[in-house]
């Protein structure tokens, strides 16, 4: 159905930053349509590059005004124990996008639009852009009729803003698949260029990144400073419980150092090149002799038979040094997630 009021149409849009949800703007915004983008984040979003917010840069070339939230404490118990399950790694696909389509909604009736949409596409991804789990995202977010997806419309039931006539249909896609050909042809045509991650991404879906965040659960580590640590270094966890860090370069022993909390212990290796190492929340002497050990197996002196390691807590000034063998590799393999 096209177009058939004069009435000023609005919008809120989802935008993650990437290809899909930029062109979905675009489609609606060339109608005359008032649109407010929310870009929600969380702790396990890969979209941006350092340094940049790709939403903010794409809501600027647009145009548009953009709002940006952050899933915190309650996206972290959602992720606990999702309604919907997981996909293949700990990504509660189903689950996140009911929670942000719920917030746009309240946001869409707090403001007065007439409907949400999205850039996403039918058959895209495995879990989440099914028709029937696309059906459920609508009816549990609230938005029965008012979700719109325009690279995707035309393959699916019109929405009540394209019956009242608020938004023209014939203008949309009939995009579907896990090919992005067709929306990469799109953008070049329309001027849009430099989108960093054209299908977004997410920490969720990497086996490792996983792996070591249901070990957090497990063990009731669930802040989201234990979490932002997750992204950082080597990560062993002993038997007796406690965590250890083990930075892989330059970069990531900067971040340790500085980020390290005052019930935390870091090590260096005294006379050797080494990584910063931090035991989280542990004070205990053999468990101290046990971060060394690893601080001394990552150091240059690996192959010594005993390695000096400096320890201290907040200050940078060393407390003390222990004198350990470097622990090793098949001991190591038992503890690192």
């Amino acid at each position: 159905m096209t177009r058939t009021t004069s009435k000023k149409v609005k919008a809120i849009a989802l935008l993650s930053g990437g290809l899909d949800s930029t062109l979905a703007i675009k489609l609606i915004s060339d109608q005359g349509i008032d649109v407010l983008a929310v870009n929600f984040f969380s702790p396990f979003c890969t979209c941006n590059r350092p340094g940049r917010c790709e939403a903010k840069e794409v809501s600027d070339k647009l145009k548009v005004p953009l709002r940006r939230i952050g899933l915190g404490r309650e996206y972290i118990e959602m992720l606990k124990s999702p309604k919907y399950g997981y996909g293949k790694n700990m990504n509660p696909c189903l689950d996140c996008r009911i929670m942000t389509f719920t917030k746009a909604r309240q946001i869409m009736e707090e403001t007065g639009a007439d409907f949400v949409f999205s850039g996403e596409v039918l058959g895209q991804r495995p879990m989440s852009q099914r028709r029937d789990a696309m059906r459920i995202v609508e009816r549990d977010s609230g938005l029965d009729g008012r979700l719109l997806r325009p690279l995707s419309a035309k393959l699916m039931k019109p929405t009540i803003p394209e019956e009242e006539g608020l938004i023209d249909r014939e203008k949309f896609l009939a995009i579907q698949g896990r090919s992005r050909k067709v929306q990469m042809k799109l953008a070049e045509n329309s001027g849009i260029d430099d989108y960093a991650c054209p299908a977004g991404g997410c920490l969720l879906t990497d086996k490792g990144f996983a792996d070591r965040l249901r070990d957090l659960f497990e063990h009731g580590e669930d802040s989201l400073y234990d979490i932002n640590l997750l992204k950082i270094g080597r990560h062993f966890r002993l038997p007796t419980g406690q965590k250890i860090i083990a930075g892989r370069n330059e970069d990531e022993n900067e971040h340790l150092n500085a980020l390290a909390k005052e019930e935390d212990l870091k090590f260096s290796a005294k006379e050797h090149g080494s990584p910063i190492v931090v035991l989280r929340r542990s004070r205990a002497r053999k468990i101290m002799e046990r971060a060394a050990a690893i601080c001394a197996r990552y150091s240059s002196g690996r192959h010594q038979a005993e390695v000096a390691v400096l320890y201290w807590f907040d200050s940078q000034d060393p407390t003390g040094t222990l004198r350990v063998r470097p622990i090793k590799d098949q001991v190591l393999k038992r503890y690192l997630i």
